[in-house]
């Protein structure tokens, strides 16, 4: 896979197709929304689902985890999909998420859908992690004093390819701030063009698009209206 660099706060970083950011002076990796045991949540509601999407994610992870041998693991917010999730993980998954955060400090940055840390996860639980000038939470602040790195709403981007339309998961930056996508098997994601990602990036930004193996980078622009709008023209080849 290719990662794409990118400063922020005078930091380089990379942003990578897996849709994870690494940090390679610091050794931190960071993701977010991993959504664990969405699937068993939506079964409770009757919205039956394979329920493989942690099996999934914790592939995804492990994966990450062989490839940049990070010291640290951050990740930003809905880990688990809601307050009960860490009681519904199976045996085994459990037991290979604790494998995973005995290897490697995890430093899990408490969002919406799992405000309150679970029991049996190991890690450290934060509402917010701030490192050197970074800002690592969940949402946005609206007016931050600080450089920041948030998650929440599991941006996405649709552009033209070959005569059709592809929607997939984004990264979103600015000089100030970079949101990831969602990392999560069972995740869905809202269009960069919504007021409630556009209100962030009022002067326009850059998206990173993610591919198979690549990502794809063009400008969002600022519209009249405050909000932002891709550039037209941009293809996925």
């Amino acid at each position: 896979m290719t990662a794409a660099p990118i400063h922020l706060a005078g930091e380089r970083l990379m942003l990578d197709p897996a849709g994870a950011l690494f940090w390679p002076a610091t050794g931190m990796l960071v993701l977010s929304d991993l959504h664990l045991e969405k699937g068993t949540a939506f079964a409770r509601k009757g919205m039956l689902l394979p329920p493989w999407d942690t099996h999934a994610t914790l592939d995804g992870l492990a994966r990450l985890l062989r490839r940049f041998k990070p010291a640290t693991v951050v990740a930003l917010g809905d880990s688990f999909h809601d307050a009960e999730g860490a009681t519904r993980l199976p045996h085994g998954e459990l037991a290979r998420l604790n494998a995973m955060t005995q290897a490697h400090r995890f430093i899990w940055v408490q969002g919406n859908h799992d405000p309150t840390p679970p029991a049996g996860v190991g890690g450290d639980w934060v509402t917010e992690f701030v490192t050197g000038s970074i800002s690592f939470r969940h949402q946005a602040l609206a007016r931050s004093d600080s450089p920041e790195i948030v998650g929440h709403h599991h941006p996405k981007a649709a552009v033209p390819a070959r005569g059709t339309t592809v929607s997939r998961p984004c990264f979103v930056t600015a000089p100030h701030r970079i949101m990831m996508p969602a990392f999560g098997a069972y995740t869905g994601g809202l269009d960069v063009s919504d007021p409630a990602i556009a209100s962030l990036f009022p002067r326009g930004g850059r998206v990173f698009l993610l591919g198979r193996d690549r990502l794809f980078s063009f400008a969002l622009a600022a519209s009249r209206r405050g909000g932002s709008a891709l550039h037209e023209g941009v293809r996925l080849r």
